[in-house]
């Protein structure tokens, strides 16, 4: 047997708990932390153990539950537990939805989002290898107060687990605690579970009390102490949810430096955890970069930029900027104070300037909207310029419409593109300009007349107001001018 990969494993996830003390619509385990439910992260942890089944008990609000776990992971056994029981009673619901198992059966919980696979295959290979009935997850801590202590006794073996408020002041001076994740033999896990009785105050099937019976019928119970002992805690209301979060993704943000990643601060940068960063990628203050973010080597993102779902190529920089489902390409420049919204794709050495907002726009290799735009619907050609306040109406009021503006084209400031249009090749627009209609390639469109002057406007239509004395004021010093310089003149000609 392997001391790296135990065989014929089944691994149950329990997850049927209301949360009450979360205070919620959404049931506990659908919360999420660092990108994914606390259920997702609990599901990755056994998936990575490589089991033969998994197996989810569900029972409050089990349809959004089922339905959530159905979506991450649809080999997942589903098992309902109508009424909770206790956890005895859920191991039971769970043994009877897969109608038989052998090898090695592993219990955890569905709210411990810091648990890692490595930790559950090492607990899952020792429980193999020492060929227990029954094993515990424990941990040593300093404070163990709250917390059932587990009780060796001199060969190292457990004889129980007991309860604070049942246990003798020797016995809480123990500070070994019982994380709830155990481990069964499962021709033992089978045969145990029916014997398990309620006679406790809550009236409950606890499945701790598997290991008094595996004492009595002569059978070995372990322990296996885990070095990290913060991966085994739940969360149980939103303050634990926050500080659980923070540890997450400091130990995220941690492992990232040492893949060689570097991240200026640390407190305000937050990784999810199917985040993807290349080597020598800089982070910079107050970046967020979540979802299933892909970020390529030696690309800058930051400061105060929130990344979701994005993909950034090599050597790339993105400051101050928000994005959500867009692509950047590699060396392009983004920012600052730019929105990058769903189905925008830059390309290789573009650039998304200072206040443009992009949608569903493939703009094109070496293509630049520096300024001050709303680029929506559109296609831009390879080395394109946008002048600044360019507007894209793609909206009809009815339907949206694309625009396509070609190669290496020239547009100026301030114009609007009222789609569908085509803009060609090397094509070029005036500033101001209205383009209702395709423009061909190498073509200037214009659609202003003549600049044409009214003279007397202001004082005609505004008499009284600031405007008109301004105006006013500025003519009568127009006129002093004018006359000073004919009478410097008139002596110019006298002294001559």
């Amino acid at each position: 047997m392997s001391a790296e990969q135990p065989t014929g494993l089944t691994v149950i996830v329990l997850a049927a708990g209301g949360g009450t003390r979360m205070k919620s619509k959404t049931m506990k385990v659908l919360h999420p932390i660092a990108g994914r439910t606390m259920i997702g992260h609990v599901l990755t942890a056994a998936r990575a153990m490589e089991p033969d089944r998994i197996v989810a008990v569900v029972g409050h609000q089990r349809e959004q539950v089922s339905e959530h776990i159905r979506s991450l992971d649809p080999d997942v056994v589903l098992a309902v537990q109508e009424e909770q029981l206790g956890t005895g009673h859920a191991v039971r619901v769970a043994m009877a939805a897969i109608g038989e198992a052998t090898g090695t059966v592993v219990v955890a919980y569905g709210d411990t989002p810091l648990l890692e696979g490595r930790s559950l295959r090492a607990f899952a290979a020792e429980h193999e290898a020492a060929q227990r009935a029954v094993s515990v997850l424990s941990g040593v801590v300093d404070n163990p107060f709250g917390y059932g202590r587990v009780l060796r006794n001199d060969e190292g073996d457990v004889e129980a687990i007991v309860e604070e408020k049942d246990a003798t002041p020797a016995q809480r001076e123990v500070c070994e605690i019982n994380s709830g994740i155990l481990a069964f033999d499962a021709e033992f896990l089978l045969g145990a579970l029916p014997r398990i009785g309620n006679d406790n105050a809550k009236g409950e099937y606890y499945l701790t009390d598997l290991i008094g019976i595996a004492r009595e019928d002569g059978l070995t119970v372990g322990a296996h102490t885990i070095d990290d002992v913060r991966q085994t805690e739940g969360v149980n209301d939103r303050a634990q949810l926050a500080r659980m979060g923070a540890e997450l993704n400091r130990r995220i943000v941690t492992r990232w430096m040492h893949e060689g990643v570097t991240v200026m601060d640390p407190a305000t940068t937050w990784i999810d955890a199917d985040v993807t960063l290349g080597p020598d990628v800089t982070i910079l203050p107050g970046t967020q970069l979540l979802g299933a973010t892909v970020v390529g080597e030696d690309a800058v993102i930051g400061p105060d930029t929130t990344l979701k779902d994005c993909e950034v190529g090599a050597g790339a920089r993105v400051v101050r900027t928000h994005g959500e489902l867009a692509v950047i390409g590699g060396e392009a420049t983004v920012g600052p104070f730019s929105y990058l919204r769903p189905g925008t794709n830059l390309g290789a050495g573009g650039k998304i300037g200072a206040f443009v907002e992009t949608k569903n726009a493939t703009i094109g290799d070496g293509a630049k909207v520096p300024h001050l735009s709303y680029v929506g619907d559109a296609e831009i050609g390879e080395g394109t310029n946008i002048g600044a306040g360019t507007i894209f109406a793609n909206y009809d009021g009815v339907a949206k419409h694309r625009t396509k503006v070609g190669r290496h084209a020239r547009t100026a400031s301030n114009n609007t593109f009222v789609a569908p249009i085509e803009i060609g090749d090397g094509a070029a627009t005036g500033a101001g300009t209205v383009v209702r209609h395709d423009v061909p390639p190498g073509a200037l469109a214009v659609s202003s007349g003549p600049q044409r002057n009214i003279e007397g406007w202001t004082a005609a239509k505004r008499a009284g107001t600031a405007q008109a004395q301004a105006a006013q004021q500025a003519a009568e010093q127009a006129a002093g001018g004018a006359l000073d310089a004919g009478r410097d003149g008139d002596q110019d000609v006298a002294e001559s």
